[in-house]
């Protein structure tokens, strides 16, 4: 059996189109380190695309500064609990489509990602630039997931006990940068 994301060189899922070696341009090292874990993740469970769960587990594995804006207590314990289950082949599963909101374009050139996964990628670029903070974090990337209602994380988190609109008025505030 085949399988449905080709391995190659390096465990990095194929390209689609020009490569692009500015792919981790405007990311921190913990945010590139981020999706990097999310690719490995993707290719293990066996998923054609990286999706916004997959990210947000990343983020949570890698990223203190995104694990802390989630809070301490056990609702983020369930969270993960969701993610690892999903990882593991139970509970929430989206194994064979495509993670799409139709709220965001498709953004051409980043091979991987499933279209809103892209569009999220695009957006924390896209918000740190707006904050002058340097390079896309953790916590860029957590607000441009939770600001898309139809994403597969923002489901998981709601269905962890979190909720993704006071999460996302919170990045809001000048403070959150």
């Amino acid at each position: 059996m085949q399988p449905r994301i080709p391995r190659q060189q390096g465990g990095e899922l194929p390209e689609q189109g020009a490569p692009r070696p500015d792919a981790d341009a405007g990311l921190t090292p913990e945010l590139a380190a981020v999706v990097a874990g999310a690719r490995r993740r993707a290719v293990r469970d066996g998923d054609r695309q990286i999706d916004t769960a997959h990210l947000l587990h990343s983020l949570l594995d890698h990223d203190p500064e995104a694990r802390a804006a989630l809070g301490e207590g056990p609702r983020t314990a369930r969270l993960l609990g969701y993610l690892v289950q999903r990882s593991i082949g139970y509970g929430l599963r989206w194994q064979g489509a495509v993670e799409d909101s139709g709220g965001v374009p498709v953004v051409a050139g980043a091979a991987g990602f499933s279209p809103l996964a892209a569009g999220c990628m695009e957006r924390a670029r896209e918000r740190a630039v707006r904050g002058a903070t340097g390079p896309a974090s953790g916590t860029d990337l957590l607000a441009a997931i939770v600001a898309d209602p139809q994403s597969r994380a923002v489901e998981v988190l709601g269905r962890a006990g979190i909720d993704p609109r006071e999460l996302l008025v919170r990045f809001e505030e000048p403070s959150s940068r």
